[in-house]
């Protein structure tokens, strides 16, 4: 007897008006959310009383990290209130979970501070203004990625002198911006939400009207800047020949050769296994860029440590040569851990962290780096860890914030908060949020109360650790 054959499964019928349903219901559920999370309530912040020791959540992310490179996670971190938050995506994300929820959701960034926005390129080689890092990136409520950005702002203010008058504007035209493209992409078609983008150029004739000569030379300054951060650049600082042969320079501790970070056998075993990363992350490439990449050969590898947050995962840096020595790709692979965010926003669809950061990366972004990708490594030590893999530099130009007026810092709040809004608009219902969000300036003026709480809040956390480190409960070194 035959055995049946096996039924495919149906492929499912979007429902009328696609994943959300119809324009007149999408904006009607923005607008029933108002009551269970009314636009005002955002404004609250109260640490629960059975809140986790803010160095307890730090060491706990340190304990998954390379030991020795800890102490300087610490060390940065130490430094200021601003480098503390730009380390603490974790604390942030376990308060942010007993914060008022409107129910509708959005691909988060996970770690929208503002100095994560900044000039990067495209494929095409145009200079673009976007988000950058990913590592935390997860679906989630939209408002959490919005609160993180207005806390930045603040906590920054503070940093610089900032009144609090000043810092209220700052934050309330970055929400604003936020609020006012959210619901201008409400009215847009969905390939026409997708295919905007904040092009350097553009940015400038459009600001030209408010800005200054002297910031108009410093936006043209910051362009050429970012354009000479490319590989060339990042080949010229970061190797040199040596018996003839070129090789990426050692600078301990915080980038190191494979070859004097190991004795021989083990430095060989691990050579082996990122150079079989390398070639094998190129599945998670189009065939194009798959080709292009298989065009190069590996030359060197280092360890090396980079951010504030991320400092002691696991981060390889790779050169690959093409037609000759003078021809560099520079290739930065990177630990991916799971997000901050998937205990409070659950674990996300993707069987890999690495594919986990890609795929949100690709979804937030207007155009993202040719040779991002992800793989798997099992290291010397047996274990398997999830990777992603993009270029080490590209084009990138990122804003110094010690060095923003009030008005300057207004002027970037008012960018980062249109990106994130075309951000969220690509994954999220936008008329949901839109229609939550209204015409008017309650959930703006609620965020600027909320992100001046929570500097408090983080205040606190900086002093805590800065107590930790006096206590000799944690060690930290400057690096």
């Amino acid at each position: 007897m035959n055995a049946k054959k096996a039924k495919k499964p149906k492929r499912p019928v979007p429902p009328p008006g696609g994943r959300y349903g119809t324009e007149k219901e999408r904006a009607a559920r923005g607008r029933a959310a108002r009551s269970a999370a009314p636009r005002s309530s955002h404004a609250a912040f109260t640490p629960s009383a059975q809140r986790t020791d803010p160095v307890d959540l730090i060491e706990a992310q340190s304990a998954r990290r390379v030991q020795e490179l800890v102490p300087i996670r610490y060390g940065r971190m130490s430094e200021s209130p601003f480098r503390f938050y730009r380390g603490a995506a974790g604390i942030m994300a376990a308060d942010l979970a007993g914060t008022p929820r409107s129910g509708l959701t959005a691909q988060l960034c996970g770690d929208a501070h503002m100095l994560n926005f900044r000039l990067l390129a495209s494929p095409e080689r145009r200079l673009m203004f976007d988000i950058n890092d990913f590592d935390e990136t997860l679906p989630g409520p939209w408002e959490w990625d919005v609160k993180r950005l207005a806390a930045s702002l603040v906590i920054a203010g503070r940093a610089n002198g900032f009144s609090d008058r000043q810092r209220a504007s700052v934050v309330r035209a970055a929400v604003r911006s936020y609020r006012e493209r959210m619901r201008a992409f409400a009215g847009l078609g969905n390939l026409d939400v997708w295919y905007t983008r904040f092009e350097a150029d553009d940015l400038q004739r459009q600001f030209a009207p408010v800005l200054g000569s002297a910031d108009r030379d410093r936006w043209e300054r910051a362009r050429d800047k970012a354009r000479e951060h490319d590989t060339l650049q990042a080949f010229d600082k970061l190797t040199r020949v040596v018996g003839g042969r070129r090789v990426i320079a050692s600078e301990p501790p915080l980038l190191v050769r494979l070859a004097d970070l190991l004795p021989d056998a083990e430095h060989h075993a691990l050579e082996k296994r990122i150079s079989r990363l390398i070639e094998s992350y190129g599945r998670s490439l189009s065939s194009d860029r798959r080709f292009l990449l298989e065009s190069y050969r590996v030359a060197d590898m280092a360890r090396k440590v980079v951010g504030v947050g991320s400092v002691g995962t696991r981060c390889w840096i790779v050169l690959l040569l093409g037609k000759d020595d003078r021809d560099p790709l520079f290739l930065q692979a990177k630990e991916a851990d799971e997000s901050v965010l998937a205990p409070y926003a659950g674990p996300g669809a993707f069987r890999t962290q690495g594919e986990r950061v890609v795929a949100g990366q690709r979804l937030m972004q207007a155009t993202s780096d040719i040779f991002l990708g992800w793989e798997r490594l099992q290291g010397i030590d047996g274990r398997r860890r999830d990777f992603y893999v993009r270029q080490l530099r590209d084009w990138k130009g990122i804003v110094v914030a010690e060095n923003l007026s009030p008005k300057r810092m207004k002027l970037f709040g008012t960018l980062c908060g249109a990106t994130l809004a075309r951000a969220h608009a690509r994954s999220g219902d936008r008329i949901a949020i839109a229609s939550y969000l209204g015409g008017g300036d309650v959930f703006d003026r609620a965020l600027a109360t909320f992100a001046e709480l929570y500097a408090d809040q983080n205040e606190k956390d900086h002093q805590a650790l800065l107590d930790a480190v006096r206590a000799g409960r944690v060690r930290a070194e400057a690096a």
